[in-house]
């Protein structure tokens, strides 16, 4: 299983410079997993962007994987690893959310660069 971190979402749906690198887990919907918080996080985005009509296409796409909603096992998971990697709140809830079902995590988040079993490739790369 794969799940796209929410700054790989946007990425992708801007076309910006690692937009392919996430394309793959992206489109290989049968295997995406889809935090409830990236969807939080991308529509807000996109809102402030472009506006409501786009937002609500780019969840469209965003749910045409499996949505994985913030349960009291995962909100636990995701406090400790919170702590262990000093973590921002929704970073953990992904990364949470990654480990309760053996996803790879997909990121350009430097939060994530050095823990183990993350596909990161660095934003600033190209």
């Amino acid at each position: 299983m794969n799940l796209v971190d929410s700054c790989g979402w946007l990425e992708y749906f801007a076309d910006a410079p690692n937009a392919s690198y996430f394309a793959k887990p992206i489109e290989d919907i049968k295997n995406l997993l889809v935090p409830s918080i990236c969807i939080l996080e991308v529509f807000k985005s996109v809102v402030k962007q472009k506006g409501e009509d786009a937002a609500l296409q780019a969840i469209a796409i965003m749910i045409q994987g499996r949505t994985v909603e913030l349960d009291i096992a995962i909100a636990l998971n995701a406090a400790k690893v919170g702590l262990e990697y000093k973590l921002p709140l929704a970073d953990s809830v992904i990364l949470a959310t990654a480990k309760a079902n053996n996803a790879i995590l997909w990121t350009q988040d430097a939060d994530f660069k050095n823990i183990a079993g993350i596909k990161y490739i660095d934003k600033n790369k190209l």
